[in-house]
């Protein structure tokens, strides 16, 4: 990354964590994706129920590989069938530790989220005694107006064309809101396989802490 940029980026996460730690939320700054697992380490245990949501961020730093192979009790999507999905979810709902990202973070110290079965928002609103999301630079916004552009135009888009789903943001690259002329939050297609069916802001907290972010000075994940 350019000096320049990076300089700028670092005031812009630094501006974000000050926000977020004024919402009850503890917040760590990572310089590069290697360094996040070590953070991580440092707020769980080897005695700690682990789950997670979806999240290609969590895959590229390395977080699920550790979670898999160093011998944490650690809830595996992969180890259940379609028809067992529910007791996954479930079974997230009641971990010790739960790790995820963010569709967006705003300089005002918000977390937005949108999810189409909505097991990662409501694990990220209740249930969990902690909550870690680790989020690239990629994901901060100045503000919720800008974060529902976000998913929008970028991370609904590049989802849908993860999950193969069949919708106008996958096809067009952007979501069918635009098209409408009707840009407000919940507005989109009416596709069945739309991933866009519950928002989540997640600002002052009243629980101190039980919520951490790890914001890291490279892009990650959508």
């Amino acid at each position: 990354m350019d000096a320049n940029i990076m300089k700028v980026t670092k005031l812009r996460m630094e501006k974000t964590k000050k926000a977020l730690e004024s919402n009850n939320m503890q917040v760590f700054i990572a310089d590069t994706k290697e360094q996040v697992p070590e953070i991580v380490k440092t707020l769980i245990s080897k005695d700690d129920l682990i789950g997670s949501g979806g999240s290609a961020s969590l895959k590229e730093c390395g977080i699920i590989d550790m979670l898999k192979n160093d011998g944490y009790n650690f809830l595996d999507r992969a180890d259940y069938t379609p028809e067992r999905i529910r007791e996954f979810y479930i079974g997230c709902f009641n971990t010790n530790v739960y790790f995820t990202s963010a569709n967006a973070i705003t300089e005002n110290g918000e977390l937005y989220n949108v999810d189409g079965n909505s097991n990662r928002i409501a694990a990220i609103a209740f249930g969990p005694e902690s909550v870690i999301v680790v989020a690239g630079c990629n994901k901060l916004v100045k503000n919720l107006d800008d974060a529902v552009n976000r998913v929008k135009t970028i991370a609904a888009p590049a989802n849908t064309a993860r999950l193969s789903c069949d919708t106008y943001c996958h096809e067009k690259g952007e979501c069918a809101a635009f098209a409408g002329n009707c840009d407000s939050m919940t507005s989109g297609c009416k596709s069945s396989d739309r991933i866009c069916c519950n928002f989540l802001v997640s600002a002052q907290q009243r629980h101190k802490n039980r919520i951490k972010v790890i914001l890291v000075a490279e892009p990650l994940g959508y």
